[in-house]
């Protein structure tokens, strides 16, 4: 059964992602060891590692926790007397995911790996070398490994099993039923780890149809409305179990008794009761260590459609890019034609940790800046300058790669000086900043009906979908100028298709039933429908803006800063843990002062603010910071962790229905401002235009509880 040779060897691609290397190949084709063959003691993972400091040691973030486990706490704890042994690692279509997502290949390699197979790929027997399975604790799996290991002749000498998430009693005695395997088998543990880390302090459930599963038309009838949630819930909870922390699960309240306005609560129900089961993991904290906010998209239907004007988002949003990877073209070191390069973008590069969540305008300055101090080094580029003509950035670009002493961070800086041109271009080329001004002023009631009839009757060449967006905008803002025929003469104004009219109708679906529509009046928050351009909030006190276009900030940030404050409603953000808390209590924790840790803190009633959706917000975290090279941002990163070595409680924010690069933008904002690491997962993770496909597809009864689509991994 198992002859065709489909194993990989890490030391050859050592510098690809896992995820790439199995799809390739596919392709082509903390606790104590088990100590007695006979019986099986099902054990937990341990790891100090993976706990909250609670002694005021350094923190370690997220991501870094979630590759400590894998690497040490999983692949370590397997070595044996022989240093020099090398075992096989074997994952399913999920693991090698959550792999993927943390760790690259030459990691794993270090772990004294040398090959890497998928479970139910034909696989060659190497009876004697070790193998490590991590699985998911489903029943084809566990058979797929019997299969491998029982028997007289296994494929393997001795394998350790690792569960990304809680395995249940029949499965186990499943495995203890076969004596032939119990010999074999070097450990069997639980790592409580099937979330994708997509980011220093981000993560995925990798749901990309879980819009359409549960907010579609007649969603709540579809055999998959509850298998989305219940497996939903399952990742989420072993962030949880992984991490130690045992959260406060808060969750948006329902507006009426629609199914579709009940996700929030049934997700929280779910988490909570697997949750309550890890109290019997060793170290599991048994009283609340954080928070948990569970959110859905209704809460800002604005931040998924309008153009945000940082690097990060307008790379996804203007490039074609595949999750993070981008093909550029740059000039060619010879004086040839430009040269074809894939790039990704990446924690790993200091440039793109440094400019990413600063504006475009900022991120290009700083690029110029760093050119010309680079330049500056060279004779050739004095010579020039002293001519008198001030170089262009392309000319910095030429002169730079032509300094080889500086090798990869010349490299790196001038592909982002490419993306960044790039970028600059477009905006140009599709007026951009007009489009940005208005959609700004519609979101802070500085402008109404005649403002977007004229830019549609002016700019009639604008891009449809970005005369889509604007109209999206203009919906959740004034929903009264839809009602009837008007929205359908504002589609035909802008030329739009009647698709793209359902588009808008379909906002609905995310915002709630009718009759909750009926009475908020609006899509998503309460408006006064009434009169228009009354509700311009002013800049906050000695605040100015830094660069224009840069006033929008999503509703997420509102919602976190409250949290902190402690003024959530009860009633509009319930939690779960009521029920073990009978009494009202007042605690001051590290980095909380809460007022009640019984229910959630809250948000005012949301009546009173017509037609403006977010105050004007300053830029000043993100202003330039003083650098003199391309790899400045190295030291403005191990600053950055000096500065946040002892940080407060986490808080952790969920969002079903997928994120926004703006919401992940915050919560690195909010993690410096407020000294608590702020974590956002979500479903996925959706730049404009996939957001808008998920919106058309709500309507399609076909298309709602569809599988998911094809994993492609996304770099950061």
């Amino acid at each position: 059964m198992h002859t065709n040779n489909s194993s990989l060897s890490l030391s050859v691609s050592s510098s690809n992602s896992i995820y790439d290397e199995i799809t390739r190949l596919s392709s082509s084709s903390s606790s104590s060891h088990l100590s007695l063959p006979s019986s099986i003691n099902m054990s937990f993972s341990d790891s100090e590692s993976s706990s909250h400091p609670r002694d005021g040691g350094d923190h370690k973030f997220f991501r870094q926790i979630s590759r400590d486990r894998l690497l040490h706490e999983m692949l370590g704890s397997t070595k044996t007397g022989d240093s020099k042994a090398w075992k096989i690692l074997i994952m399913d279509r999920v693991t090698v995911k959550v792999m993927s997502k943390s760790c690259k290949m030459a990691d794993i390699t270090d772990q004294g790996i040398s090959l890497v197979e998928e479970l139910f790929k034909r696989r060659e027997p190497m009876p004697g070398m070790d193998a490590i399975y991590f699985i998911q604790p489903s029943k084809e799996n566990i058979v797929m490994f019997l299969s491998d290991m029982s028997g007289r002749e296994p494929l393997y000498r001795k394998a350790y099993i690792f569960f990304s998430s809680t395995i249940p009693k029949e499965l186990v005695n499943h495995i203890k039923s076969d004596t032939s395997v119990l010999p074999r088998i070097g450990a069997l543990r639980e790592m409580n780890m099937e979330y994708f880390p997509m980011d220093n302090q981000g993560f995925l459930t990798d749901h990309e149809e879980a819009l359409q599963t549960l907010y579609a038309e007649d969603a709540e009838n579809s055999r998959h409305f509850n298998i989305c949630l219940n497996m939903m819930a399952t990742r989420i909870s072993t962030v949880f179990a992984s991490l130690k922390e045992f959260p406060f699960v808060r969750y948006r309240a329902a507006k009426s008794t629609a199914p579709r306005d009940l996700v929030p609560s049934k997700l929280a129900a779910a988490i909570w009761d697997c949750i309550s089961k890890y109290k019997a993991i060793p170290n599991f904290p048994q009283t609340e260590t954080c928070e948990l906010l569970i959110l859905d998209r209704s809460v800002d239907q604005i931040a998924p459609i309008i153009h945000e004007w940082t690097y990060d988002a307008m790379c996804h949003d203007l490039l074609d890019m595949e999750g993070n990877k981008h093909v550029i073209e740059v000039p060619s070191k010879t004086g040839g034609p430009p040269e074809k390069k894939e790039i990704v973008l990446e924690d790993h590069d200091p440039v793109w940790l440094e400019l990413r969540h600063t504006h475009i305008a900022d991120a290009s300055e700083r690029l110029h800046e760093k050119m010309t101090n680079f330049a500056s080094k060279n004779k050739a580029a004095q010579m020039r300058s002293k001519e008198g003509s001030e170089l262009s950035t392309r000319d910095l670009q030429k002169i730079v790669q032509a300094l080889p002493q500086y090798g990869e961070q010349v490299d790196k800086l001038s592909t982002h000086v490419e993306i960044a041109g790039k970028i600059n271009r477009i905006i140009r080329d599709m007026g951009l900043r007009d489009l940005g001004q208005l959609e700004q002023d519609l979101v802070f009631g500085d402008a109404a009906a005649k403002d977007v009839i004229n830019f549609l009757r002016t700019n009639q060449d604008t891009n449809p979908e970005n005369k889509l967006r604007l109209l999206m905008i203009y919906a959740t803002v004034y929903p009264e100028k839809f009602e009837g025929d008007k929205g359908v003469k504002l589609m035909q104004l802008a030329k739009l298709s009647p698709v793209d009219m359902k588009v808008i109708s379909n906002m609905q679906l995310i915002a709630g039933s009718p009759e909750n529509k009926a009475k908020s009046g609006s899509f998503s928050l309460k408006f006064d429908t009434g009169k228009t351009k009354q509700a311009n909030r002013k800049d906050r006190s000695g605040e100015e803006e830094t660069w224009q276009l840069f006033r929008f900030y999503p509703m997420l940030e509102e919602l976190l800063e409250k949290l902190v404050k402690g003024d959530l409603s009860k009633s509009d953000y319930l939690c779960m843990n009521q029920s073990s808390h009978k009494e009202e209590e007042s605690e001051t924790r590290t980095g909380s002062v809460r007022k009640s840790a019984a229910a959630p803190t809250a948000v005012p009633e949301r009546k009173a603010t017509p037609h403006s959706m977010r105050s004007r917000r300053t830029a000043t975290w993100a202003r330039p910071h003083a650098s003199d090279d391309g790899y400045s941002s190295d030291s403005v990163l191990k600053s950055a962790s000096l500065d946040l070595k002892r940080l407060g409680q986490r808080i952790f924010v969920f969002i079903i229905g997928g994120a926004t690069r703006s919401e992940l933008r915050v919560c690195h904002k909010l993690t410096s401002s407020l000294r608590r690491e702020v974590v956002l997962g979500s479903t996925s993770f959706d730049d404009p235009p996939q957001y808008i496909t998920k919106l058309k597809l709500l309507s399609e009864k076909d298309i709602a509880g569809a599988p998911a689509q094809p994993f492609k991994p996304q770099y950061w």
